[in-house]
């Protein structure tokens, strides 16, 4: 379950490309945006999470935490539901006090099945959400709202943390986080959003195509490991008919290309 999880969140960030070139043109043509967007971008996220973590509270009592083997984990949870709530409220307020239209709570569709399940996918939540801060922080124009995302950052990181080393994974797996573009985020959390309500004001986001891994891929998949990833409901060729494809894997030092 955990494999599953972490390749799914790999593979979600992985742009097919038809060259190497194309990511950093992609990357540079994205549309210039506003300090209102970061924070609405921000909020959609934590609004998110907010929800994510207040169904599985209200699904998974204190003896089913229990029962998985995780008897003193719901308390700690309740914690950072309630870290993410006032989240919400923050960037609602500030918002608002900026005069801009702050975006409301969607629809999701959360995998909770179990608990196991809920915990894998806090940690994969938690990872996106270290991630997408630490990628917007550099078109945050407003030092005040640069600090606050900083704040609010270092807790999700923490959040993160407590939650890998609660499943059993490393809580500090590299020295350093991976930033991510809104776009690259934005494709991480569409799989979770149903519909949002129809007033929002829109984001400067779009999903890419999805990838999966293959189930034919090991169970346990280390460094110069070869896994397959598949493209279902489309099928990706290059525009000029010819060239090779790439998949460019996102890392702080610049994207791996296979």
């Amino acid at each position: 379950m955990k494999t599953a999880f972490s390749i799914a969140a790999l593979a979600a960030v992985a742009a097919a490309v038809p060259a190497k070139n194309n990511l950093l043109a992609l990357r540079q043509a994205a549309p210039e945006v506003t300090d209102a967007d970061i924070l609405n971008y921000a909020l959609t996220l934590e609004h998110l999470e907010d929800t994510f973590y207040r169904q599985a509270l209200e699904k998974f009592d204190e003896a089913a935490f229990t029962e998985a083997g995780f008897g003193e984990t719901r308390a700690r949870i309740q914690i950072v539901s309630k870290d993410e709530m006032t989240h919400v409220s923050f960037l609602t307020a500030a918002l608002k006090a900026a005069g801009a239209t702050p975006v409301k709570e969607c629809t999701y569709d959360f995998p909770l099945d179990d608990v196991e399940t809920f915990l894998a996918t806090a940690s994969v939540l938690e990872g996106v959400g270290v991630s997408a801060y630490l990628g917007a922080a550099a078109d945050i124009m407003s030092k005040n709202y640069l600090t606050a995302a900083g704040s609010i950052l270092t807790v999700e990181s923490r959040h993160s943390a407590y939650i890998r080393d609660t499943i059993d994974q490393v809580p500090f797996p590299s020295p350093f986080d991976v930033p991510l573009t809104l776009n690259e985020v934005y494709t991480l959390a569409a799989p979770f959003i149903v519909e949002c309500p129809s007033d929002n004001p829109p984001l400067p986001v779009k999903a890419f195509p999805t990838l999966t891994a293959s189930p034919d891929n090991p169970a346990n998949i280390t460094a110069g490991t070869e896994i397959t990833l598949l493209t279902p409901d489309y099928i990706v060729k290059p525009a000029d008919g010819s060239s090779q494809i790439y998949a460019a894997f996102i890392t702080v030092t610049g994207p791996v290309f296979t």
